[in-house]
């Protein structure tokens, strides 16, 4: 009989209090289902987090980009600054630019001149060196080009004749020659250049006649840049007379339609 009281007692069991305790279970924190539980429900995260996240992935991107132009413009300009370095060491040529037979060799200054000793020749072509490097700083300040590096020749000398004789040698296909240019002087100067490539010069003389004597040579060297032979003096040559120029040279016979060049034919089979 205690029994059936104390069962009697207990509450009946009603359809909400089966709906709470399902809230509870669900985490609805005991609401009933309606408007208000699904407003008290667990809501999804928020989106703050990946917005910090994406924000850095693009500052950092930035700063990427901004660091890459920055070492493009800094290449850039040490690329331009090399190339005027480069520009300003290519100017004029240094003394003794004559190319041999292949075009390789260099003649050193004072070509023609009797070969004297070692030392006597490195303080020439330092003496030599200075005087270009006092020249190129003349030209600097009159703001021109050297004669040199003009895409013309200079009009100062004007060629009234010319001598000139070959030997052609096939065995080796070399040649040798000499030219005798007879010279008027329409500026004073003491430069004289000439078109020349790929030749092997072995000396170089400048008379006014004979009895007035030969004008001393102080060098000559090659620019390739305008394929030019330039002969420097020790003075400049008097306006309105004539002088004599003699080159004494040497090349090859080119297998290429360049300068003094050869060519060949097929007959009955054989190659002439």
């Amino acid at each position: 009989m205690a029994l059936e009281e104390k069962r009697e007692k207990r509450p009946p069991v009603t359809p909400m209090m089966i709906e709470e305790e399902a809230a509870l279970r669900n985490g609805s924190r005991g609401l009933p289902p309606g408007p208000w539980a699904d407003a008290a429900g667990p809501r999804p995260r928020t989106t703050e987090r990946h917005i910090a996240v994406h924000k850095r992935l693009v500052l950092g991107f930035a700063v990427s980009i901004l660091a890459l132009l920055a070492v493009t413009m800094i290449a850039v300009l040490l690329s331009v600054r090399f190339e005027e370095c480069g520009a300003a060491a290519d100017g004029p040529p240094r003394a003794g630019g004559n190319g041999s037979l292949s075009g390789a060799a260099r003649q050193p200054p004072g070509a023609g001149q009797p070969p004297g000793r070692p030392e006597e020749e490195a303080r020439g072509g330092e003496a030599a060196e200075e005087e270009e490097e006092e020249e190129e700083e003349e030209w600097e300040r009159r703001r021109e080009l050297p004669p040199w590096a003009r895409p013309r020749l200079p009009r100062h000398l004007r060629p009234l004749h010319y001598n000139l004789m070959l030997s052609a040698f096939m065995e080796n296909f070399t040649f040798s020659g000499e030219v005798n240019v007879q010279l008027e002087v329409r500026n004073a100067s003491r430069y004289i250049v000439l078109h020349a490539h790929r030749m092997h010069i072995e000396a170089v003389r400048v008379a006014e006649d004979k009895l007035a004597g030969g004008v001393r040579v102080a060098r000559t060297f090659f620019y390739p840049q305008t394929q030019v032979f330039v002969v420097v003096l020790n003075r400049s040559l008097e306006v309105q007379r004539s002088y004599n120029l003699k080159i004494i040279y040497n090349a090859l016979i080119e297998n290429e339609l360049l300068g003094f060049f050869r060519s060949s034919y097929v007959l009955h089979g054989e190659r002439r």
